[in-house]
C-alpha cells in the first residue's frame, strides 16, 4: 500500500510541496497521454487510495473527486498523439507531466515522479518505480491521470464509434486492430503506433 515515506525524506530535507506525478496513456493506439501533478496535505489519509490499476472504475471516479477536493493543489495535462509521433511516446510522456507540475496552481519545489525516468523539470525529482502503490502522492496523481484519460475516451468513442474505443480504452486489442484495419486511422491515432497495417 502507498504511504508518505517518500514525501516525508523530502519533507526533513527543508522542501516545503512535494507532489507526486504520473501519467496513463502510454501504450494506447490513440488519443494523447494524460499526466496530473498533486501535493497532498502532509499525513492525509484518503481511504482506499492505491494504484489505479488495482481500483474498479467505480472506486476510481469516487476517489478523483476526493484527491480534487483536499489535495493542496493538482493540475492535470496532456501531450497530443501529433507530439508523441514527433518526439516519440517516452519524451511526450516527460513533457505531459513537466506541463502538470508547471500548471500547479500551488508551486511544487520536488517533485515525485512514477517510473525510472525524468527529464527536463525545472525543479529536483525523484523517480520512483512503480511508485503509484508505494507513494500516496503519485497513487493519488495516477487515479487524476487515468480517470480523466478514460473520460477523453468515452468522448472519442462519441466522435469514433467504430472503433469501440469506450472498450478497449484505445490499447491495442485484437477486435481495435481489426477495426483500424477494416476503418483506417482516424485523426486522433498515433500515427507511430500503427506499424501492424504495413504487415
Amino acid at each position: 500500500m502507498p504511504s508518505f515515506e517518500y514525501e516525508e525524506r523530502r519533507y526533513g530535507e527543508g522542501f516545503l510541496a512535494v507532489c507526486g506525478c504520473d501519467e496513463a496513456g502510454r501504450g494506447p493506439l490513440c488519443g494523447p497521454v494524460v499526466a496530473a501533478a498533486v501535493i497532498l496535505p502532509r499525513g492525509l489519509e484518503i481511504e482506499g487510495l492505491n494504484d489505479s490499476k488495482k481500483l474498479s472504475e467505480k472506486k476510481r471516479e469516487a476517489l478523483f473527486e476526493v484527491i480534487k477536493e483536499r489535495a493542496i493543489a493538482y493540475a492535470i495535462a496532456e501531450a497530443s498523439p501529433e507530439e508523441i509521433d514527433d518526439i516519440n511516446i517516452l519524451n511526450a510522456s516527460m513533457l505531459a507531466m513537466r506541463r502538470a507540475v508547471e500548471a500547479l496552481p500551488v508551486k511544487a519545489d520536488f517533485a515525485l515522479i512514477d517510473g525510472n525516468c525524468s527529464r527536463g523539470f525545472e525543479i529536483p525529482t525523484e523517480t520512483v518505480v512503480k511508485g503509484d502503490a508505494k507513494s500516496y502522492s503519485i497513487a493519488a496523481a495516477s487515479i487524476l491521470a487515468k480517470v480523466t484519460r478514460d473520460r477523453q475516451c468515452e468522448e472519442l468513442d462519441r466522435a469514433y464509434p467504430e472503433y469501440g474505443i469506450a472498450k478497449h480504452k484505445g490499447y491495442p486489442t485484437k477486435d481495435h486492430m481489426d477495426a483500424v484495419r477494416k476503418y483506417g486511422p482516424a485523426p486522433i491515432y498515433r500515427k507511430t503506433f500503427l506499424k501492424f497495417l504495413n504487415k
